[in-house]
């Protein structure tokens, strides 16, 4: 999988966790917040496992830690 596809999955996730969020807000029978807690816990463990498969693509590539990329400019 591509980082474009990465990404794009994650913005997927991450609009689905701002609807669910967003309608667990509203009033809800107790079995319709229930599927809406557990499709919210899924996402974001698919959050979760993305970005573990996407942390070496980070801005920071040479290795310097802020700090110090931060006194060379």
């Amino acid at each position: 999988m591509t980082t474009d596809e990465k990404l794009a999955r994650l913005r997927a996730h991450r609009n689905n966790v701002h609807r669910y969020r967003r309608l667990l807000s509203t009033r809800l029978s107790d079995l319709e917040r229930e599927f809406l807690s557990r499709r919210l816990s899924e996402e974001q463990t698919a959050i979760d496992a993305l970005s573990a498969a996407t942390r070496p693509f980070s801005p920071n590539l040479d290795g310097q830690n802020s700090s110090s990329a931060s006194k060379v400019a």
